[in-house]
């Protein structure tokens, strides 16, 4: 008997530390979404700008919906920012809600990618 009341308080310990622990992870993450209005144009765009933010740092998912040009992102906001998000979406080529396009960056786009370039 004596055993099984030692053992108890040995118990509640751990559950008390597990659950701290996990909540404590889960302050220390936080996920959120930001929708970018962009000058996209094309599925093309779409690759570029999904591909080119994934492996941002603090950057969980990228989605281009083309017919909006609208990105949705997932972030952890302890990485990243918005305006950092803006930013690297602008050194692709693109313009970024009301950050422009890098020039250097929108002149290597393929010509269906700029933004003068006929809807298709």
């Amino acid at each position: 008997m004596n055993k099984q009341k030692s053992i108890i308080p040995f118990f509640l310990l751990m559950a008390a530390l597990m659950i701290f622990g996990a909540h404590t992870f889960a302050q220390s993450k936080k996920i959120e979404t930001i929708k970018i209005k962009t000058s996209a144009m094309c599925t093309q765009c779409k690759d570029r700008i999904e591909q080119g933010m994934a492996y941002e740092k603090g950057v969980k998912d990228v989605v281009l919906d083309v017919e909006s040009k609208v990105v949705t992102i997932k972030y952890n906001t302890k990485t990243t920012t918005p305006d950092e998000l803006r930013k690297k979406i602008s050194r692709l080529g693109y313009d970024a809600d009301e950050v422009p396009a890098n020039k250097e960056a929108y002149e290597k786009l393929p010509a269906c990618c700029k933004k003068d370039a006929p809807k298709h």
